[in-house]
């Protein structure tokens, strides 16, 4: 049972890194199972998945301010990382800097791009380390301990009333992803405009230069 535990710090860490992996169903599948069998100890759940997060992120901050956006452009196709979202990071990063990596640990697409794009747009590493930690504190530790209150319950739960929260349940999973893809496609619309306002200015800029 102790691979588990690596499993899911592994797991978080590539995702943090940039690679597309189901990180947060691995941490409350692991989490209902400790709470429904006991058979894991969510504190470890909770510090691997921590652990995996901070980590992770700052071999992706790494890996974005050594390359920047040269390799990400050439190779961010092949994880998602496409020139929309490029943009959306460098736009989002420009006006909200920590706030990006804090509430990015929260949100699926910007959870795995958010240390790439933190490094390529060279944020001061104390101030990445600092959101990138409390972050990842929040999110790995508070979705392990939540979903494990709520795997201890599972047991308790049974006929109509256990049938009726597994639908309210998936019914509120639907409506998160739907509205996370919402936003998505509303904040990459801004950064379009945004981009496209900063090169008209400087093309207008550039036009009242003396020759």
């Amino acid at each position: 049972m102790q691979y588990g535990y690596g499993v899911v710090g592994i797991t978080v860490m590539f995702e943090s890194m940039g690679l597309p992996l189901p990180a947060e169903s691995v941490i409350i599948a692991a989490s209902l199972y400790a709470g429904s069998t006991h058979h894991l100890e969510i504190r470890w759940i909770a510090l691997s998945a921590v652990l995996g997060a901070i980590m992770g992120d700052n071999i992706g901050y790494l890996i974005g301010h050594h390359f920047g956006y040269g390799i990400l452009k050439k190779h961010g196709q092949k994880v998602g990382l496409t020139e929309e979202r490029l943009m959306l990071g460098r736009y989002l990063f420009r006006r909200h800097g920590g706030i990006v990596v804090f509430l990015g640990r929260f949100v699926a697409v910007l959870r795995v791009f958010v240390a790439l794009l933190a490094g390529a747009n060279r944020m001061p590493w104390h101030s990445f380390l600092f959101f990138n930690a409390l972050g990842g504190i929040c999110w790995a530790g508070g979705y392990a301990f939540v979903t494990y209150e709520l795997g201890k319950q599972i047991e308790k739960i049974t006929g109509p009333v256990g049938i009726a929260m597994a639908v309210v349940g998936v019914c509120c999973l639907i409506g998160a992803l739907v509205f996370l893809k919402k936003n998505e496609k509303r904040l990459t619309d801004e950064a379009l405009r945004q981009a496209e306002e900063d090169e008209k200015r400087e093309e207008s800029r550039m036009d009242k230069k003396p020759s």
